[in-house]
């Protein structure tokens, strides 16, 4: 019987969209015939090491953020040639990096939103770009810290004051339109889900809360637009070199009308696997079950030493 070591919890602000995540696959491993060993992650890594010793098969990586979803784990895992799901070390800072995942998808041509990485003092002294714009910290996930100042909106100089995510920040321009997102295993995009979130925007709240967000999927968008946005979605995975499951998100501006614009704003290497997450929705939309999305999580695991 394949052993399986589920890493679950970390030490990121997404501690408990993680711990979340593992409950659900730990169950569904042990549904799909897997000898599971749940390891609960905290801050010392001495105890992660000896909680995967002996070593295990597989680590299933359900960790979300910071040092789960950065690749740092992905390194220590590596170093001690276990096998583990998801991307690997490069994709996973990639990804996890706003500034360097943003390069890339410009790199491969891919729209992306205009913007540019600033000083957090900036921000209290001045828009950095015409209002609307959005501020998102560069190294977080699940919208950790998003915001979006509008015109007449005096929260500058607060949110700057806030800030606790380091000296920089990210300025973007905001897209008006739908929120939409496209799952991907491996070399397959599976479908297109619009996201209605019940506050102003997609975030932590709408994301996990019961009841904060509405999926419609498959998106009833213009086909053009829906073809177009699985094809984003496979081509952003491959340019940031990326295996097993992912997820990315768009704004879809059809104020116009439609077909309208597309913008990729982020590849999730580590998509949640919670109860409210998009992309076992995905999956079971197209007849794969939770239970067979995680086994074949673990059964596309690789080891990059």
């Amino acid at each position: 019987m394949t052993s399986v070591a589920v890493l679950y919890g970390g030490i990121s602000a997404e501690r408990e969209v993680s711990l979340s995540s593992g409950r659900q696959v730990i169950a569904a491993l042990r549904q799909a015939g897997y000898e599971v060993r749940p390891v609960e992650v905290g801050d010392d890594l001495a105890a992660i090491v000896a909680a995967l010793t002996p070593k295990p098969d597989v680590v299933f990586n359900a960790l979300h953020g910071r040092f789960g979803e950065d690749g740092a784990i992905q390194g220590v895992l590596d170093w001690l040639a276990i096998p583990y799901t998801h991307s690997g070390v490069r994709a996973s800072a990639l990804a996890m990096d706003k500034a360097a995942a943003k390069a890339v998808f410009a790199a491969a041509g891919l729209p992306v939103a205009r913007g540019r990485v600033i000083d957090v003092a900036e921000l209290e002294a001045t828009d950095p770009l015409p209002l609307p714009y959005v501020i998102k910290p560069i190294n977080e996930g699940s919208s950790v810290g998003v915001r979006i100042v509008r015109a007449g909106d005096n929260r500058r100089a607060d949110i700057a004051a806030a800030w606790t995510y380091g000296p920089t920040a990210m300025a973007e321009e905001y897209i008006p339109g739908r929120e939409l997102t496209v799952g991907v295993l491996e070399d397959r995009a599976l479908t297109v889900t619009e996201i209605i979130a019940s506050q102003s925007f997609y975030d932590y709240e709408s994301k996990y809360a019961d009841g904060g967000s509405r999926h419609v999927i498959p998106a009833a968008i213009h086909p053009t637009a829906f073809a177009q946005a699985l094809d984003i979605a496979l081509a952003a995975h491959r340019a940031l070199g990326c295996r097993g499951a992912t997820r990315a998100d768009f704004r879809y501006d059809d104020t116009a009308g439609e077909p309208g614009r597309l913008v990729l704003l982020e590849v999730n290497t580590q998509p949640g696997l919670t109860p409210t997450s998009l992309l076992p929705e995905q999956a079971a939309l197209l007849g794969m079950d939770f239970p067979a999305l995680c086994a074949w999580m673990v059964e596309h695991a690789a080891c990059r030493a």
